[in-house]
């Protein structure tokens, strides 16, 4: 039988126009048990309401560590990346949060069109991933972790399975390295001049990776971005678009600014 995952979501009140899609496809599209899904984010009655409507637990993203988003500056005269990194301190949050010995994060505005497995029969679990990334994502996880990334292709992918003793050990590792708490280690040692400096994905997946490549199975994203709402895709796109894809990322509002991607196939 499949292993039990629990999932998490990191959002925003400009992401309930696609929230509610991310949960559904979630469950129909994800071929494991699903115990809990938490939705991480502000105190707002909207997401609040949302949670109850689509049975999910609503977390409160002030209360899950020492920091809040008002406490990280990342941001330039032409970018804000604050909320953006935070989200992905969020995520990597999620053993204390989630009760099951996996979870899956997931953007709040990407959308699984195809059936996805992230543990195989063997034990093997499944990191979905492309061929390009951004070479400061990498730069700081040397710093972080001392050694070189082994994974021989990026993956950042809009989502990822996290084993809750393996992102234990990695934080751990992290903390006892540079003498200072985890997610304190990873706001010091990145460029926060740079646009694009640390990544939740390429950092846990080449730990895992690195630790045992052969425990893990690496398969094609194979997702394609949008400029536009869901809303304006009609269903009969959408289940063509499956043919060639996996997943679609919906890109279209202000706020915390996530991962610039192209349009290509992943």
């Amino acid at each position: 039988m499949a292993v039990q995952i629990d999932v998490l979501i990191p959002a925003i009140e400009k992401d309930l126009t696609t929230l509610p899609y991310v949960i559904n496809a979630v469950r129909k599209q994800v071929k494991h048990p699903i115990g809990r899904i938490l939705i991480v984010s502000p105190k707002k009655s909207r997401i609040i309401a949302m949670c109850r409507r689509k049975g999910c637990r609503f977390v409160n993203e002030n209360t899950v560590l020492p920091i809040t988003k008002n406490d990280i500056n990342y941001r330039s005269k032409r970018w804000e990346r604050s909320g953006w990194l935070f989200q992905q301190l969020l995520k990597l949050s999620g053993d204390k949060l989630c009760s099951s010995k996996y979870f899956l994060t997931i953007d709040a505005d990407t959308v699984l069109i195809r059936p996805h497995v992230f543990r195989t029969s063997k034990g093997q679990t499944v990191f979905y991933s492309r061929n390009w990334s951004q070479p400061e994502y990498f730069r700081t996880y040397r710093k972080l972790m001392g050694r070189k990334e082994t994974a021989p292709r990026s993956l950042v992918a809009h989502y990822m399975l996290f084993e809750k003793t393996k992102l234990r050990q990695m934080k751990r590792m992290i903390a006892a390295k540079h003498g200072m708490s985890w997610y304190r280690a990873i706001i010091r040692k990145m460029d926060r001049t740079k646009q694009f400096a640390f990544s939740e994905f390429e950092t846990y997946g080449n730990y895992v990776y690195t630790g045992n490549p052969k425990a893990v199975q690496l398969r094609k994203t194979l997702n394609r971005s949008f400029n536009m709402s869901i809303t304006q895709m009609p269903q009969k796109r959408m289940q063509a678009l499956s043919r060639k894809y996996r997943s679609l990322s919906f890109h279209k509002r202000k706020g915390y600014s996530r991962k610039t991607t192209s349009k290509k196939r992943r």
